[in-house]
């Protein structure tokens, strides 16, 4: 018989019944929006400019718009759980079968998926220093040990990395570009690691892919066919502009896929991010112009904080981490003039901010504001 439940429990004995690791997660903290700083500074929100969470500052494509519009009337109804739609573009786009294809609430959600297929308590996960904070918060979740490596030129140190990996590991997460450092490791390199590394799932995270200069970039997908230890993942929220809508999507072997999708939760991705991302990837024009902006926009950033005697680490996505010394201070004083960017402690790096490109005229904006910043 089972004992009688007491009459009255306080919320921290409820709270104990969380599993410890889930217990010592601290949340993710995401970029402050413009919102807030406009309550807090009492001023319009249209004045400040953000430049902290890595979006795309000329919106979305033409084509993308009239497919979200067209899409509007048909709310009442439940997305497609499988995402046909979407995953028939991708598999024409890329040239992976549709069974290979893991559709995610933005690419952070299809690495939690990885997380929860291939991690938990007894097992392990490498990742590097300077990386993404989702791997961590992933595998903390999980039970899962994390490993991380110390970080080369606030860059993936992939030697050290396969000498990382333990009886115990199942997953590696590299990020390339990574953020929020910008780094950039060259293909071979990976292709490499990936070889080297057959006994676990090494989770190649391409959310920046887009930026790349053409000489740099690789057909990765076609590696899933050639690694069945690869996911390769990407997302919708930085080139294309979709942030808001939140879609991502994973290519992987066929098993590993369907492992994925097993523990992928009905319907996790909406039927207007799902129409907006199958149009998305016709409006290749626009992607085209925003890439050519950004890169623009890094050379005036990177010209602007130079002039201002400051380094930062070369970067190869849509933002640049600027080291300013006493980062949280610059970044509290930027705030007071109506600019947000993104300082990086967490990512053990107490001197940067990291800053997104946005459009010429917020970019001046934020150059100006962090030179009166330094005078301060």
């Amino acid at each position: 018989m089972n004992a009688p439940l007491p009459k009255s429990v306080s919320t921290k004995d409820l709270c104990e019944l969380s599993p410890d690791w889930v217990r010592a997660i601290a949340p993710y903290q995401p970029g402050k929006p413009t919102s807030e700083l406009a309550r807090e500074l009492g001023i319009e929100e249209k004045s400040i400019v953000k430049l902290a969470s890595n979006e795309n500052p000329h919106g979305i494509g033409p084509r993308t718009r009239a497919a979200i519009e067209a899409a509007l009337g048909d709310l009442a109804r439940y997305p497609d759980g499988n995402g046909f739609e979407l995953k028939n573009a991708l598999s024409r786009r890329y040239g992976v079968g549709m069974e290979s294809i893991v559709l995610g609430n933005g690419s952070n959600d299809v690495l939690e998926l990885v997380a929860l297929a291939f991690l938990g308590v007894g097992s392990s996960a490498v990742y590097s220093q300077h990386s993404f904070a989702v791997y961590p918060l992933a595998t903390q979740a999980r039970g899962a040990r994390g490993i991380s490596v110390p970080a080369k030129s606030y860059g993936h140190d992939l030697e050290a990395m396969a000498a990382a990996v333990a009886g115990d590991t199942r997953v590696v997460f590299i990020a390339n570009p990574n953020n929020p450092t910008g780094t950039f490791v060259p293909y071979d390199h990976i292709s490499a690691f990936i070889k080297a590394v057959p006994g676990c799932i090494v989770v190649l995270d391409e959310a920046y892919n887009e930026y790349l200069p053409p000489e740099l970039r690789v057909d990765t997908a076609k590696w899933v066919k050639r690694h069945a230890n690869l996911v390769v993942t990407r997302t919708f929220s930085k080139a294309y502009g979709l942030a808001g809508l939140r879609v991502g999507y994973a290519m992987a072997n066929p098993a590993v896929a369907d492992l994925m999708n097993r523990v992928r939760q009905p319907f996790n991705v909406n039927s207007i991010a799902l129409t907006a991302a199958t149009a998305a990837l016709d409006d290749m024009e626009f992607v085209a112009r925003s890439y050519a902006e950004n890169r623009a926009g890094m050379k005036r950033i990177e010209e602007g904080v130079t002039s201002l005697g400051l380094e930062y680490i070369p970067s190869f996505g849509n933002f640049i981490a600027v080291r300013v010394g006493k980062a949280n201070e610059v970044f509290k004083r930027l705030l007071k003039r109506g600019v947000i960017v993104r300082p990086v402690t967490g990512y053990e790096l107490p001197e940067h901010l990291r800053v997104s490109i946005g459009t010429p005229e917020e970019n001046e904006r934020f150059l100006t504001a962090l030179a009166a910043s330094l005078r301060e």
